[in-house]
């Protein structure tokens, strides 16, 4: 049975759910089921599902209250993750070497994506990511995710789970409280108050969220455009041999 009053929870009972861990196995589970996740990335905290699930990619819009004419980015374990969600030929060679890690590359998006996860190009912007538990999510859930930072829309993001909106969590609660509660009916041992976010492993770096480049597509493969600054510089991305538009 759904539990009624989690959007009026105070944020010391949040604080509380956070506190007590929601392990990785279960939220691969969540994953799976169309519920959304809170989870540690290089840089900060993210707002994650899996983005092949329509459903679950507007959950994540609904909650973040993010424009759905602005596509989340996507985040994947490795390479062969990326290529089941964009074309990777046209991807230039020499920006493998910043995989995984925070450079986000803009690449032409499948079919299989929802359409609000691409931009009016049909392009989605999708990395590799070094986090090992983040890599982990990915992998065993069995696709990219999408990889928004976890935040409403124009607040900040943060790179401590004790720094999270309240509210956000709370209706982070709410929104998967139906999916955990059919995943977790035999448990008995699961906590009151669960709340879908990991806390282990490495913790988020802090600093500038991850770059956002366009290739260009010249003959060399190495022209490309930076759509936003960030944790790859200009100088490291000029260092690799790419000229900027």
């Amino acid at each position: 049975m759904q539990r009624k009053n989690l959007p009026a929870m105070s944020s010391r009972l949040l604080s509380a759910a956070v506190s007590a861990g929601f392990d990785l196995s279960r939220a691969v589970h969540l994953l799976r089921a169309g519920g959304v996740v809170i989870f540690p990335t290089e840089t900060l905290y993210g707002l994650g599902c899996i983005a092949t699930n329509a459903d679950a990619v507007a959950r994540v819009y609904q909650l973040k209250r993010r424009p759905v004419h602005k596509p989340l980015p996507l985040l994947a374990a490795d390479t062969a993750q990326v290529s089941a969600v964009a074309d990777l030929e046209g991807m230039p060679p020499g920006l493998y070497a910043f995989w995984p890690g925070p450079l986000t590359v803009l690449l032409p998006g499948r079919q299989s994506l929802p359409s609000v996860l691409k931009d009016a190009h049909g392009r989605v912007a999708v990395r590799v990511t070094s986090h090992p538990l983040a890599a982990a999510l990915a992998l065993q859930a069995g696709g990219t995710l999408t990889a928004s930072s976890a935040n409403r829309s124009g607040l900040p993001a943060v790179r401590r789970a004790g720094e999270l909106d309240p509210s956000l969590l709370s209706a982070l609660a709410a929104c998967c409280d139906g999916i955990m509660a059919n995943l977790v009916q035999h448990d008995t041992g699961v906590a009151e108050l669960t709340i879908p976010i990991l806390t282990d492993g490495p913790q988020p770096a802090g600093g500038l969220p991850s770059t956002i480049v366009e290739p260009l597509h010249d003959a060399a493969g190495r022209r490309v455009r930076v759509l936003r600054d960030g944790a790859i510089s200009a100088a490291q991305l000029t260092a690799a041999g790419f000229v900027l538009a």
